[in-house]
């Protein structure tokens, strides 16, 4: 396999002059790995029926998670303290809350399996690589399909839907139906009374 030139650039990243801002965790070290051990035992180790143990563990670590939540046993939380879920909302399997910053999901919202909200990312036009967050909201009533993508700083209006394996980069209106990456309105949604 034939290496790949960076032709002429003086370098696009040195990651030995990365340095995580500081409090950008919001929690001291040990309390994150304290939190990190909860989720990959208790939490994760939990027997899926178990909602009400992984909504109090949550609680536990500084969540705002509202009555109802179904939080599936592989769902993957970097920071607790950054989720707020409301009423009767649903996270599936395998979904990832990359919080590294707020992420908000309303009530009657469902988060299907393997989708991965992700509220932070680096600067690449920088060589310093630095790290860089913004809220996601997920409004009331949306849905967001099998292995959907959210881009950091996203809200996705209320009621939506995004359709399996879409990715969401700018903000979608609410009451549509959404697909493709990136994901577009093709229609409204309407729902039988």
């Amino acid at each position: 396999m034939k290496a790949v030139e960076n032709k002429g650039q003086p370098g696009c990243q040195d990651l030995a002059k990365f340095k995580l801002p500081a409090g950008f965790r919001g929690r001291p070290g040990w309390y994150v790995q304290l939190w990190w051990l909860v989720q990959s035992s208790f939490f994760a180790w939990s027997p899926q029926f178990l909602y009400g143990w992984r909504r109090f563990l949550l609680r536990l670590f500084g969540a705002q998670i509202g009555r109802g939540v179904l939080i599936r046993p592989s769902v993957r939380i970097t920071y607790p303290w950054n989720l707020t879920i409301g009423d009767y909302s649903w996270v599936g399997d395998d979904v990832v809350l990359y919080t590294l910053n707020r992420i908000e999901i309303g009530a009657n919202a469902v988060v299907s399996q393997k989708s991965y909200l992700c509220s932070g990312s680096h600067d690449y036009t920088k060589v310093d690589f630095p790290i860089w967050a913004k809220k996601i909201v997920i409004e009331d009533e949306s849905w967001l399909a099998t292995d959907v993508y959210v881009a950091p700083g996203v809200t996705i209006g209320k009621g939506t839907v995004v359709g399996a394996r879409g990715s969401v980069f700018k903000n979608l209106p609410a009451g549509k139906v959404c697909v493709g990456s990136p994901a577009v309105v093709i229609k409204d949604r309407i729902v039988e009374k």
